[in-house]
């Protein structure tokens, strides 16, 4: 029984990125991989030990190490991508970036092995079957256990905000779903996903991850999937929401964004700032409009009863935190306009070349 503990959480700013990938062949089509490729023993630098299997053959997930400062972490992140392209172009294959692959066909790629999968498959069936998601999460350290919880309560209403920028997977299974990010709702049919209800404190958390494993809903703490949580066993509030970027520059965006956004909340937690309470329907709706609408997104304030546009939170943002990021990634235009204009190009073959990185 793998649980983690309030004593984790004892050090702040530390940040650790984990991407996932998808592995394809020169025209940018899913392929099933096993063996030596995805154990990385012969993976250079910190990939040898930051690289796994998802649950299908053609995903894998690479980790950074912990990083002490955004710095450090941009450069761990472009290392990854760089050190991981090679690695696989040694096996004769390449790597394709987006948070769906549009044709990949579930029902005709493998699933992995492990003891661990097989279970997953075994109890959540259909959902899981069919979850050939990739993601971008991202960790943040923090030095108090009830510091952390309160930081995942309040950073809640920023997570439309990340999934309205982060969007990135408008195609599955070939058509375009009308959605810009489908990776969201189709990850949201697992269960213990979705944008996750406050808890009063630590104890609570941790009775709540307890109580899920000693009743075998879940394995373990790491199938709560929430779109954040605090990671008891690293000691991190991890973010968890965002499609996979197939640009290096729009994941190094959203990390700097998060990165000033949850060091402002710590150090509000530090001034003895009380929070607010956010009503859970309000937070599901503006999800709800962040993956359907993208860069045209309206999110509500339940406080105001107004509405407020995409660019004009994020210019607020932007000015609230001093970081330009989010205007910088706004302005790159968004992964959904990108992948329609390739597929109107030249098709679903245009289109998953595109995506290889």
């Amino acid at each position: 029984m793998k649980l983690g503990s309030a004593t984790n959480f004892n050090k702040l700013g530390t940040i650790g990125i984990e991407e996932e990938y998808f592995i394809v062949d020169s025209m940018g089509m899913p392929v099933n991989t096993t063996g030596p490729l995805a154990e990385g023993s012969d993976a250079p630098g910190f990939l040898k030990n930051n690289i796994d299997h998802e649950l299908f053959k053609f995903i894998i997930e690479c980790r950074t190490p912990v990083s002490k400062n955004l710095k450090e972490a941009n450069s761990a992140l472009l290392k990854m991508r760089e050190d991981l392209r090679s690695h696989v172009q040694n096996y004769g294959f390449e790597l394709a970036v987006s948070g769906l692959h549009p044709a990949a066909l579930w029902r005709e790629l493998e699933h992995v092995g492990s003891p661990r999968y097989v279970a997953q498959l075994n109890r959540i069936q259909y959902p899981q079957h069919r979850n050939t998601t990739a993601g971008l999460h991202v960790h943040f350290g923090v030095d108090d256990a009830e510091k952390a919880i309160w930081m995942v309560n309040q950073c809640r209403p920023s997570l439309p905000l990340l999934l309205a920028l982060s969007s990135n997977s408008p195609y599955w299974n070939g058509f375009d779903t009308g959605l810009e990010s489908a990776r969201a709702l189709i990850f949201e049919s697992l269960p213990n996903t979705g944008m996750p209800i406050e808890f009063s404190n630590m104890s609570d958390y941790l009775h709540f991850e307890r109580l899920m494993v000693e009743t075998n809903s879940i394995f373990d703490r790491g199938a709560l999937w929430h779109d954040v949580r605090p990671h008891t066993e690293n000691g991190t509030v991890e973010i968890r929401i965002m499609d996979a970027q197939t640009q290096t520059e729009r994941s190094a965006h959203l990390l700097e964004y998060i990165y000033y956004l949850l060091s402002d909340l710590s150090e509000r937690y530090d001034d003895g700032d009380s929070g607010e309470s956010h009503r859970l329907e309000i937070l599901c709706e503006n999800k709800w409009r962040s993956l359907r609408y993208g860069y045209n997104s309206t999110f509500i304030n339940w406080e105001t009863s107004n509405q407020i546009d995409l660019i004009d939170l994020v210019e607020s943002e932007c000015q609230r935190l001093g970081t330009s990021s989010l205007r910088t990634l706004y302005d790159l235009g968004s992964g959904p306009s990108s992948q329609r204009d390739q597929y109107n190009s030249g098709g679903i073959d245009a289109l998953c070349r595109g995506l290889i990185i």
